[in-house]
């Protein structure tokens, strides 16, 4: 995780880069399977909270990691974690559960891309069928070696499902840059009216 100072400028250029026409050949695009991914992991004690379920963080770290995963894989090289739109759990996390965490880029502008997460959990010495646990929506920025933001191919979706979360991902970026905006303006205003920030 960068500064938070560092992450929003850099998130700042990422998506003024996005809207912008860009100048540069056109990157092949990679179809939404190429990085799909799966991170599986048993939960024991040590992963537990003070209530015996797991641990929210240990659920947001194991989300973290198979979305750059997929961000790095999608990109070609080094993508970091420029946000996380929401994080919803649905149901708690048991020691002995076997988790599943499925990611895929889901939206991608000219350096940024949306990273959709879902968490599922079995029991480990059972046969049913998994159970969602989780959901989350992260943002990357790829960046070369000097941290600065770097061009993605586009994502290319394959099905029915793809394309809907593709439109739904495109709807929480225009959310995002409009709270962006109203936020910045906000602080411009009480700045302008004499208040400190």
């Amino acid at each position: 995780m960068w500064p938070r100072h560092k992450v929003e400028a850099m998130t700042d250029q990422a998506e003024q880069a996005s809207a912008a026409q860009s100048t540069a050949p056109e990157i092949p695009g990679k179809p939404t399977s190429a990085s799909r991914t799966t991170l599986s992991h048993i939960m024991t004690h040590s992963d537990t909270n003070l209530l015996g379920t797991v641990h929210g963080g240990v659920i947001m770290k194991l989300v973290d990691d198979a979305a750059g995963a997929v961000a790095g894989r999608h990109s070609g090289g080094p993508a970091v974690t420029a946000s996380m739109d929401e994080m919803a759990f649905l149901e708690p996390v048991r020691v002995g559960d076997l988790v599943h965490v499925k990611a895929q880029v889901n939206w991608t502008g000219r350096s940024s891309m949306e990273v959709g997460v879902r968490v599922l959990a079995e029991r480990w010495n059972e046969s049913t069928p998994a159970t969602q646990v989780g959901s989350a929506y992260l943002v990357f920025a790829a960046v070369d070696a000097d941290g600065k933001p770097r061009t993605v191919p586009p994502v290319l979706p394959e099905t029915e499902k793809d394309k809907r979360r593709y439109q739904e991902a495109q709807i929480r970026r225009t959310h995002r840059l409009a709270r962006r905006r109203a936020i910045m303006e906000l602080r411009e205003r009480r700045v302008a009216e004499g208040y400190e920030d």
